[in-house]
């Protein structure tokens, strides 16, 4: 994506999973920045593309791997300052004349401390509120050798150059991660990072509809599109963004696949056909997506059958009102960093994700993804835009997998019937215990296995589930919320008591990393 009204910065992705949480921070600085692959930033990218400032993203590499990722060497020459992160110091560290060297019992992963250097730096200003910072470290090589030109300005116990640079050239380094929450002021370095560069702040959310709705006219021209509305507010928001950049040739289809909670399509079609003029098609397809699902129980296969079938659904109905050009999907940034990595780039992947991956070339259809780099709360915040009421936009996220991906192991009728009731009473207790809003997203996961109760003077053999709620800012990373015991009894007793066919509540306290936010 090219823009010419806004300065630019380019962030060069050598695979960290982490990479678009350096973009979300520059949005947050009101900076404009696009992600490419190290393969793509060939010299004559950086002519066309003339960045203001460039930042080296980390990465699962090591610079001694056969084929290991590099930039240009031509970067260097552009005159503009450079930040390496992690990776990105090696590699700057490694092209420039320094050295690397293996782990060797220098490896950190996780919370770290970084002390102040004897000398200070002015993009340091603001940023050592005390005589050491708390960072995140995720690296087994380390520098061992600076490059000509480049100094110390802070170490940790496992990281003697953990913060470098060259002030005369503007390159700075860095070992740590400075994007991730668990580097606590790590925006400072950022901000300070784009004002020595001059960027102006003048990219905005409002800035970003004008731009989208531009973009949408001119990759869809005259053609139909139909828009894949799930009632969450990615689809709602794509949906609404769309609508506005071509009137009458959007039509949307809300597929109820029998994996939606408790009277989902009802409120769905109600508020859309109430609220929004919007063409759409309510299309019950229940028994297509559960009689497919019967008898499986491995995740990956689950989400690739709901995918393909969402694309039988879709080409069916693209039928029904004569033919369409474009497919609309409310796809986000962490659907795609955890199932491919973003445009390219070599990150891992985590698991794939319903909606991305593409189109079969029967189908003869483009995709459309107005908001495929973003993420959950700048899409909040296009809603706001976008004149979505807050109550809305507030929503929980909701997977377009549904209840399929709360329901480990085979899915049946009878369980998801279970699921639907114990996820009404845990989301009504949250309401009335005035949480809503404090957490990113909570439901309840049915799990495969059965337990011996005590009912009444009687045994059951019922199920067991999971609550989970977590707290996220953009769903990369995520914690457990702090629930009381006494609201976690309350709602135990409430779901045992009110929801035939569970026993037995449990609460899922992992984080994210190391565990997903769903369980599937």
């Amino acid at each position: 994506m090219k823009q010419t009204s806004h300065d630019r910065l380019l962030i060069i992705d050598f695979g960290s999973q982490v990479t678009q949480l350096i973009a979300r921070r520059l949005r947050e600085l009101n900076v404009y920045c696009e992600i490419h692959p190290f393969n793509a930033v060939t010299d004559a990218f950086l002519a066309e593309f003339a960045p203001r400032a460039v930042i080296f993203s980390g990465g699962p590499s090591s610079v001694f791997a056969e084929g290991a990722p590099m930039p240009p060497m031509s970067v260097f020459d552009l005159g503009v300052p450079i930040l390496g992160i992690c990776y990105g110091q090696q590699v700057m560290m490694h092209c420039l004349g320094g050295k690397v060297e293996r782990g060797h019992g220098t490896a950190e992963f996780g919370r770290a401390y970084v002390s102040k250097g004897a000398k200070p730096l002015d993009w340091l200003n603001g940023w050592f509120l005390e005589e050491r910072e708390q960072v995140w470290m995720s690296h087994g090589d380390h520098v061992s050798a600076l490059a000509p030109g480049f100094e110390v300005f802070g170490t940790s116990p496992h990281a003697p150059f953990a913060i470098t640079a060259d002030p005369a050239r503007n390159f700075f380094a860095v070992q740590f991660h400075p994007e991730v929450h668990h580097t606590p002021n790590g925006k400072t370095l950022y901000q300070n990072f784009v004002k020595l560069a001059g960027f102006k702040g003048d990219w905005t959310m409002d800035a970003y509809r004008d731009e989208a709705v531009q973009r949408i006219r001119d990759q869809v021209g005259d053609g139909k599109v139909i828009c894949a509305l799930s009632g969450g507010v990615d689809s709602s928001v794509a949906a609404v963004l769309i609508h506005e950049a071509i009137g009458e040739q959007l039509t949307c289809v809300y597929v109820d696949h029998g994996l939606m909670r408790k009277a989902e399509s009802e409120q769905v079609v109600g508020m859309f056909r109430e609220h929004y003029n919007l063409p759409l098609i309510h299309a019950d397809e229940s028994e297509l997506f559960l009689g497919k699902l019967e008898g499986v129980s491995d995740p990956e296969t689950k989400r690739k059958i709901i995918g393909g079938l969402f694309i039988d659904v879709f080409e069916k109905y693209a039928k029904q009102i004569g033919g369409a050009d474009f497919l609309a999907q409310g796809t986000l940034y962490p659907d795609v960093i955890e199932s491919v990595s973003f445009s390219g780039g070599p990150s891992v992947t985590i698991k794939s994700h319903h909606n991305v991956g593409g189109l079969p070339e029967r189908m003869n259809m483009q995709l459309v993804e107005p908001l495929r780099e973003l993420f959950k709360d700048e899409v909040r915040a296009l809603g706001r835009e976008l004149g979505l009421p807050d109550s809305f936009i507030g929503r929980h996220p909701f997977p377009g997998p549904g209840l399929a991906i709360r329901c480990p192991g085979e899915i049946t009728r009878a369980k998801l019937d279970i699921l639907r009731e114990a996820d009404a009473v845990y989301i009504d207790q949250i309401r009335k215990h005035g949480l809503y809003d404090e957490i990113w997203q909570a439901f309840v996961a049915i799990l495969p296995v059965r337990t011996v109760g005590v009912m009444g003077d009687g045994r059951t053999y019922d199920f067991a589930c999971a609550l989970r709620a977590v707290t996220s800012v953009d769903g990369m990373t995520a914690d457990y919320y702090p629930f009381t015991h006494e609201f976690l009894g309350e709602t135990a007793t409430r779901i045992i008591n009110e929801v035939p066919g569970i026993n037995r509540v449990t609460y899922d306290i992992t984080s994210k990393p190391p565990g997903t936010i769903e369980w599937e």
